[in-house]
C-alpha cells in the first residue's frame, strides 16, 4: 500500500511516516500544504492520501478542499481525512461518494494497527468513518429509531451500500434484479426521511446513519 501524507505539523508528520513504515506501509511523500499534496498524488499515484483538514496558508479548510479536488482528478486514490476538527460543507461533498473515503479524529486514534486497517479499507474502496464525525456532521438524536423501521432486507441493502456497492453490485450479491434493489433503496430513503434534493447526498447520508448505528 502506497500512501501520501499531508500534515503541516512537522512532528506529527514525521512521526506518522515512521510509524507507518514500521508497519510495512510505503510512504511515497509527506508534505505540509495542499499544493504539495496535489503534486505528490499526481507524481506517485498513491493508494491513499492522508490529509489534515487545516493546512497553510490560512489553516482553515485548505486540506479538505484539496481532498475534494484530489477525488475529482484522481478517483482511484482513496482519501482519509485525519484531523482534530469536523468540517461540514466540504466534507459532505467529499462523502457524496463514500467509496474509498475515510474521516478520523486524531485524538480518538489510539492504536496504529487500527489506523493502518482503516487505511487498508479506504485503499480497497471501503469507508473508515469515526462515529463522532458522523454524529457531529448529521446529528445523532433520531438515527436509531429511523433505522429500526427498516426491514431485514433493507438493512442488508444498506450494509452493502456502506461497503461502496452500486445498485448493480447489490443486485448481483443478492441474485435479484437491479429494479428490485432500486425499490429497496427508495424505501430506505423514505424511512430515513431523505427526500430528493439537488445536493444528491441521499445515498451517503443513509450510509452514514447506518455506520453511526453500527458504531
Amino acid at each position: 500500500m502506497r500512501v501520501v501524507i499531508a500534515e503541516d505539523s512537522a512532528i506529527l508528520r514525521d512521526g506518522l511516516v515512521q510509524l507507518l513504515r514500521l508497519r510495512g506501509v510505503e510512504v511515497a511523500a509527506a508534505v505540509a500544504d495542499a499544493d504539495a499534496l496535489l503534486a505528490a498524488v499526481a507524481a506517485h499515484t498513491p493508494d491513499v492520501a492522508v490529509v489534515d483538514i487545516r493546512l497553510p496558508p490560512t489553516q482553515t479548510d485548505e486540506g479538505v478542499r484539496a481532498a475534494v479536488r484530489l477525488r475529482e482528478e484522481h478517483p482511484g486514490t482513496g482519501v482519509l481525512l485525519f484531523s482534530q476538527y469536523v468540517e461540514t460543507a466540504h466534507a459532505a461533498r467529499l462523502l457524496g461518494n463514500p467509496s474509498g473515503v475515510g474521516y478520523l479524529l486524531k485524538e480518538r486514534v489510539v492504536d496504529i494497527g487500527e489506523f493502518v486497517a482503516a487505511l487498508e479499507r479506504v485503499a480497497a474502496g471501503g469507508t473508515a468513518l469515526d462515529p463522532e464525525v458522523v454524529a457531529q456532521l448529521f446529528g445523532a438524536s433520531r438515527r436509531r429509531s429511523a433505522l429500526d423501521a427498516l426491514t431485514p432486507r433493507e438493512r442488508e441493502v444498506l450494509a452493502l451500500m456502506a461497503q461502496g456497492r452500486t445498485n448493480h453490485g447489490i443486485a448481483t450479491a443478492f441474485t435479484v434484479s437491479e429494479r428490485a434493489v432500486e425499490k429497496h433503496v427508495a424505501n430506505i430513503f423514505a424511512k430515513l426521511g431523505l427526500p430528493p434534493s439537488e445536493a444528491g447526498h441521499r445515498r451517503v447520508l443513509a450510509v452514514l446513519r447506518y455506520l453511526e448505528d453500527a458504531g
